[in-house]
């Protein structure tokens, strides 16, 4: 059974923080992803919402530091803000001997190169969205040439080539699969409307990427 609510006031006691402080850091703890309930009334508070949040992980020094490097890693994909989120959360249920020892360990692991993202988290965050709820986009898009269209375009994954990340999909202006660079995206909309299965052309597509690149 989860702990019942407890209040700020209580919280700053038990802390011995002031409850400005108890608020600023929950505010802080919400705008980071964590499922903070609050009730009001005589038996109301805070709380975790136990459905939304892992069990307590049990992870070494060298597991940790892997898993945070995997998540550091996607800071050159579309997924980057989700992946900055995840590392927080991952971190924050550590032992803190163990958290300490794998920001140690963090400090002596570095990249050469340029790694910088190419994709807005805004852009990312609303492919991340429309492939986990099935959704359609809207993408105004630029192709090679410069030409600007509009799209409907049923997602069916993120592959990355030789030139960078590419939302690939079933468009519906050309009735068939396509390969949207991410760069190209001037702006997307998730749609209400729900996509068609269409994981046989997803498989075929792989397959053929095998053999050449596709065009958008």
């Amino acid at each position: 059974m989860a702990p019942r609510p407890r209040s700020a006031s209580w919280l700053a006691r038990r802390f011995e923080v002031s409850v400005r402080t108890v608020e600023r850091d929950l505010d802080a703890l919400r705008q980071s992803g964590v499922p903070i309930l609050s009730d009001t009334g005589r038996a109301g508070g805070y709380s975790l919402d136990r459905d939304r949040t892992l069990p307590p992980v049990m992870l070494s020094a060298g597991e940790a530091l892997a898993i945070t490097l995997a998540l550091r890693a996607a800071e050159s994909t579309p997924l980057a803000a989700a992946a900055r989120r995840a590392a927080q959360k991952v971190l924050a249920v550590l032992p803190t001997d163990v958290r300490r020892r794998e920001e140690a360990l963090a400090q002596r692991v570095h990249r050469v190169g340029d790694h910088t993202p190419t994709t807005s988290p805004a852009v990312g965050n609303v492919l991340a969205e429309a492939m986990v709820s099935g959704r359609v986009l809207h993408l105004t898009y630029t192709d090679r040439a410069g030409a600007a269209s509009t799209r409907d375009v049923e997602p069916l994954g993120l592959l990355w080539g030789p030139h960078g990340w590419y939302l690939a999909g079933w468009c519906r202006l050309r009735s068939a699969v396509r390969g949207f660079h991410l760069d190209r995206i001037v702006s997307v909309e998730l749609l209400d409307e729900r996509c068609t299965p269409r994981d046989d052309h997803w498989a075929v597509e792989l397959a053929r990427l095998d053999a050449q690149p596709f065009t958008s």
